[in-house]
């Protein structure tokens, strides 16, 4: 009985071996794709390789939960021999992972639990399960599901979204006025509808102007034409208008002009 119990177990771990190599030749390859061809991979490709790989689990999960596949949680390793000298079968057997047996590598390879900090964090939040009360948790459940249902909505259509908000877009009111911007654009770039007047003071183009002179602080600014013949005498009109008095010039600037005048005159040179 112990005999065919042994000899089942060998059986059952020699298939296990086998289509736990054949994954990892298939991981092997994907890997080996993504490095080096990943720029000539179609995304048809990368969904085949992850099918054959989901493929290649669901058969090894089959093979644990078969009837005829004896318990392995039943089954106890024992490490014979320990010792830190390098074993060239042993790096053999495991691809040149594991160079020797020690004391040291022992307890993480032929560890049957997790890590204690692992643990505890677990006993944490099986605590914090306890402690929520079946309304809440189911809540908490239903809250989750219509979570992961619009995000699995959003994208399995992407497109179809894409496509409504961009027609919503469209179809929304404008938030400007086109009038206002093409008038904007004509006044900065030629001016149209811009007031022709002046600031005073200002010369217009192409009349010809002369420096001014000061007289006191009651003149700030005259223009004086200047012509030649008998209108050189004339005096001319200022564009700067006493406070208080539009369009009307006093006498004492008056007299100034008609002075600088005179003295500007040819003959008088």
């Amino acid at each position: 009985m112990q005999q065919r119990e042994e000899k089942q177990l060998e059986a059952s771990l020699e298939s296990l071996h086998s289509r736990v190599s054949h994954l990892k030749a298939s991981l092997q390859s994907f890997i080996l794709k993504l490095e080096h061809e990943h720029d000539r991979l179609s995304w048809p490709s990368v969904l085949d390789n992850f099918a054959l790989l989901s493929g290649q689990l669901n058969t090894i999960n089959k093979v644990l939960k078969n009837e005829k596949t004896p318990s392995y949680r039943s089954q106890v390793i024992i490490p014979l021999l320990l010792s830190p000298d390098r074993d060239e079968e042993l790096l053999r057997l495991t691809e040149q992972r594991v160079p020797v047996f020690s004391h040291e590598i022992v307890p993480d390879h032929l560890r049957t639990k997790p890590d204690p900090e692992v643990e505890e964090q677990e006993k944490h939040l099986s605590a914090e399960a306890a402690r929520i009360g079946p309304e809440v948790a189911q809540k908490l459940i239903q809250t989750l599901n219509k979570l992961c249902s619009n995000l699995l909505e959003k994208l399995n259509n992407p497109r179809d979204d894409r496509d409504s908000e961009a027609s919503a877009l469209r179809q929304s009111k404008p938030s400007f006025n086109p009038a206002d911007t093409n008038a904007l654009v004509a006044a900065v770039g030629f001016g149209k509808g811009l007031s022709k007047c002046r600031p005073p003071g200002s010369v217009p183009p192409g009349h010809p102007g002369q420096p001014m002179m000061s007289t006191g602080p009651t003149l700030q600014q005259v223009t004086i034409a200047g012509t030649t013949g008998h209108q050189a005498g004339m005096g001319g009109q200022g564009n700067q208008q006493q406070p208080g008095q539009p369009g009307k010039m006093p006498s004492s600037i008056k007299t100034n002009i008609k002075s600088a005048s005179a003295s500007m005159h040819p003959y008088n040179r």
